[in-house]
């Protein structure tokens, strides 16, 4: 099963100028702990805002979006389409990002692993919102305070 793994504000920003607009270790810590030893598929310009000595995230299987037939990354295997990337994670694994990776996958996974900042952050990159109709959130851990920044790790399902 493909499920989605992001942080986001309450407005739904998820980055900002390349990367992530907080530093939540906490976050980082559960993120490495989902996803180790599973395949990650994600876009072309999230791969290359992990910080060298994590490109490729270690201990995955790292899979990259991206329709430039030149790009091609050491250590990561390259995707021209969703489509390929989808069968490539055929097995099971977690999209990571960025906002148009989230939007063109939300339709197909049926589990979303989100840690909720609990304000509204400035971005230039978003989460689709999870409509209430469609998702339903069956797991949320008590509050937890981090570099000034309060946040919530939630599990969301889709609805039957």
């Amino acid at each position: 099963m493909l499920s989605i793994v992001v942080a986001r504000s309450r407005n739904g920003a998820i980055g900002r100028d390349g990367g992530l607009p907080w530093r939540l270790p906490t976050d980082l810590k559960r993120f490495r702990e989902l996803t180790w030893g599973s395949t990650v598929l994600m876009g072309r310009r999230t791969f290359e805002s992990l910080p060298d000595a994590f490109r490729p995230l270690p201990g995955r299987r790292n899979i990259v979006l991206s329709a430039d037939p030149a790009y091609a990354p050491r250590d990561a295997e390259v995707m021209r389409d969703l489509d390929s990337a989808l069968a490539a994670c055929a097995a099971g694994g977690f999209v990571i990002g960025g906002s148009v990776t989230y939007r063109d996958t939300l339709p197909l996974v049926n589990r979303v692993y989100a840690t909720e900042i609990h304000e509204d952050v400035p971005g230039d990159a978003f989460f689709p919102e999870l409509s209430p109709e469609e998702w339903r959130c069956v797991d949320r851990s008590a509050p937890i305070c981090e570099n000034g920044r309060r946040f919530s790790f939630c599990t969301y399902e889709r609805r039957s």
